[in-house]
């Protein structure tokens, strides 16, 4: 990797759309560092980025996002590190059964929320010095599922994937919008990314169970939905990446350009719910 090259940090980039993101950034001349938890993806991505580019500009640090100590880990080794450039929050996930990360805590509110809000946070001096820079929060359609419930970690009542994530993408787009305002003229430039359905691993391990009762009817077009290519949505967050600056606190929809509609579900109760209860988790 080279010295004076741009640095961006994929976290869940080796593989789908985090694959196709780092690709995408390898062969615009980035030096990509690409987060996740299989040694064997991660050389094969590395090995992927390295062609993309034609020259060393991939590398693979091997983290477990569900855990915030281990999000905590990576974040003080790449803090020091020196300036960044690039900071694309894309891990995340849904699940048909609800399964617990490292600390206890249900794992698509730590990877959809929690790491990566303590990820950027402990960033934001290596973005500062970096800057001009971005930050990229994947966010998702399944927003719309949510119960924007913010009392306790889980609303009261059965599991449902796809409201469960739903519910800490709205989450976090809270502390993107909030994070989009605190930075502002700081030369950090904060961007959301929907980049739709596609056929992701994860996508693929879905079960009509993921969806609430009420959502089930509409199962037949969420399996139509997640046939797209992984390409067309890694193009979306490339995008969101690399395009030209939109303002402060913009969302890109998944054809690439400015798309405001996920951001009528942050309603002046939910923003304010938010704010108090990520704190409270976090114990902070």
């Amino acid at each position: 990797m080279s010295e004076h090259v741009r640095k961006a940090v994929v976290t869940a980039g080796t593989g789908g759309i985090g694959m196709e993101t780092a690709a995408g950034l390898a062969a615009q001349g980035w030096d990509v560092t690409v987060v996740g938890r299989d040694p064997d993806r991660g050389a094969a991505a590395t090995a992927r980025l390295e062609e993309a580019a034609g020259r060393a500009t991939g590398r693979f640090l091997r983290a477990d996002l569900s855990s915030l100590s281990g999000t905590r880990a990576l974040a003080d080794r790449l803090a020091a590190e020196g300036p960044l450039h690039l900071l694309v929050n894309n891990v995340g996930g849904m699940w048909t059964r609800r399964w617990e990360g490292a600390g206890g805590i249900e794992a698509s509110l730590v990877l959809n929320h929690l790491s990566p809000y303590v990820l950027t946070e402990a960033l934001l001096d290596a973005l500062n010095a970096g800057a001009p820079s971005r930050i990229v929060n994947v966010t998702s359609s399944a927003i719309m599922a949510a119960e924007p419930v913010f009392e306790e970690a889980e609303p009261p009542g059965p599991y449902y994937g796809m409201a469960a994530t739903g519910r800490a993408k709205l989450a976090h787009l809270v502390h993107t919008m909030d994070l989009a305002g605190r930075l502002g003229g700081q030369g950090i430039q904060v961007v959301a990314v929907d980049p739709g359905p596609a056929a992701t691993p994860n996508a693929a391990q879905m079960t009509i169970d993921i969806l609430p009762p009420q959502m089930r009817p509409l199962w037949d077009q969420v399996q139509e939905w997640v046939t797209r290519p992984v390409t067309e949505a890694g193009a979306a967050v490339l995008a969101a990446c690399t395009g030209p600056s939109h303002g402060a606190g913009v969302v890109i929809g998944p054809s690439g350009a400015p798309d405001d509609s996920l951001l009528q579900y942050l309603t002046e109760d939910v923003t304010q719910a938010v704010r108090a209860w990520t704190p409270r988790l976090l114990g902070d």
